[in-house]
């Protein structure tokens, strides 16, 4: 079945404290695979091309919406009064709204398009039920709600743990707070529930009861409990993190790619390899990285931000930052670091070099201890060098500078002057030989030490 062609509002609710992460930041902001909570769940959401979205915020909105910018309107439930309250503070932003809205939470990241889908589609079934509830079966059931259904189709009941009986309390399908329902419906049943239960909150998921008294039994929609696992310490981001992780190392090696020692990989939400990429041991990936096809990278090396052409080599203990790119065949090796620099095709810097600001031609070789010096405390300054140009060891070229096609640049060289094409460049201190010196220099310091040994 097709989703219907009606319009989609979103409402995500994030006005809870998060108390239990003990983080200044907001708890649906703290990031999964380098991208926080929220954003997963938008992301998730643009398959479904919402017209509207709404956050409901409470403690920490500012936060919200630095990081939301103008992606989502923000409304602050003040006092929080339950889940139903929280979705009633959306209702002015959906007033003139006809379409279906779908409730989610900020902090269950992981719900997929194809589930949101399902809720939708439910809803516009032959049966037309008022809403569409997503549920789940549950290991531990624990304190989730309960959900009573006889078909898997519709719900018969639905009731909160501090609200079941004992025999409700032993039912394995659990609520997970999210459903889909008209607009209209939406705000219609929530205006009629009430807070007469044990905690004195407007819960959302009492619409049901309500639409069930007016002879409308609502839907049901099962998903794994994976899907729908809420996060809230800094125990069950660091597991939902390790779900993540697993998820895309098996994705990797599924698409092509060799992972010698998998459980140390850690990739990004966003990461991109090519086919039989090689990835040694203890390599971590933040987010806006791309690896072309046939790339090896060596252990303990950190990209971020970063394209690496088909054919390349990096590291070991290589670490890449963001605007660092390496052309078709490059290589950096051990202790090279690159931020907003480019390595041309065939280009090398072998050790213990830093790129910074600069541009490598194709062919180029960096000898060790290389550096670019880019900053001056206030401005970042650019250095090119040449195709072909060879750059000695423990050379410091000094920005902004130009370095010619073949020219060579003598090892210890500080450059602060242009090279022309072919030429070679030698700027050291005249080194100066006193024979005997140390000899006499050994002699005297240890007539020293042995008199100053004799006086204690």
């Amino acid at each position: 079945m097709n989703t219907p062609s009606r319009e989609i509002a979103a409402i995500i609710l994030a006005a809870g404290k998060g108390t239990r992460m003990k983080s200044n930041l907001h708890k649906v902001l703290h990031p999964i695979g380098g991208r926080s909570m929220l954003e997963h769940l938008l992301a998730s959401l643009e398959e479904l091309a919402p017209t509207r979205t709404i956050v409901v915020a409470g403690h920490g909105s500012e936060q919200i919406e630095a990081a939301l910018g103008s992606r989502a309107r923000i409304v602050l439930q003040e006092p929080q009064l339950g889940t139903g309250h929280a979705v009633q503070q959306a209702e002015d932003e959906l007033a003139d709204f006809e379409g279906d809205v779908v409730v989610l939470y900020g902090d269950v990241p992981f719900v997929r398009p194809a589930t949101l889908r399902r809720m939708i589609e439910r809803l516009h079934e032959s049966d037309a039920p008022p809403c569409t509830v997503l549920g789940f079966r549950a290991a531990d059931p624990g304190a989730y709600g309960r959900i009573v259904s006889e078909d898997r189709r519709t719900i018969g009941k639905m009731v909160e743990y501090k609200d079941a009986n004992a025999a409700e309390r032993q039912i394995d399908l659990c609520n997970s707070g999210m459903l889909a329902a008209r607009a209209r419906d939406l705000f219609d049943l929530l205006r009629r529930i009430g807070n007469d239960n044990a905690a004195g909150e407007y819960y959302l998921p009492d619409i049901v009861m309500t639409a069930l008294k007016d002879g409308r039994t609502s839907a049901l929609v099962e998903t794994d409990e994976a899907e729908v696992q809420g996060i809230n310490s800094r125990a069950e981001l660091a597991e939902a993190e390790r779900v993540f992780q697993e998820s895309a190392r098996e994705d990797a090696m599924a698409n092509g790619v060799t992972l010698k020692a998998p459980e140390t990989v850690f990739f990004s939400y966003d990461t991109e390899l090519g086919k039989d990429v090689v990835i040694e041991p203890n390599v971590v990936f933040g987010p806006g990285v791309s690896v072309g096809d046939e790339v090896r990278i060596k252990a303990f090396s950190h990209l971020e931000g970063a394209q690496v052409g088909e054919g390349c080599e990096v590291g070991p203990y290589a670490r890449l930052r963001p605007g660092a790119v390496l052309k078709k065949g490059a290589k950096i090796g051990n202790f090279v670091e690159m931020k907003k620099a480019v390595l041309g095709e065939g280009a090398k810097a072998g050790h213990l070099t830093y790129l910074g600001d600069a541009e490598v031609g194709a062919g180029a070789n960096i000898g060790a201890g290389t550096i670019t010096c880019n900053y001056d405390g206030y401005f970042k300054y650019k250095t090119v060098i040449g195709e072909r140009a060879f750059i000695g060891s423990n050379s410091s070229l000094i920005a902004p500078v130009k370095i010619g096609a073949d020219a060579i640049v003598g090892a210890g060289s500080a450059v602060s002057r242009d090279v022309g094409d072919g030429e070679l460049r030698l700027v050291r201190g005249e080194q100066l030989v006193k024979p005997g010196w140390a000899d006499r220099f050994h002699d005297t310091m240890k007539k020293k030490k042995k008199a100053a040994d004799a006086k204690e």
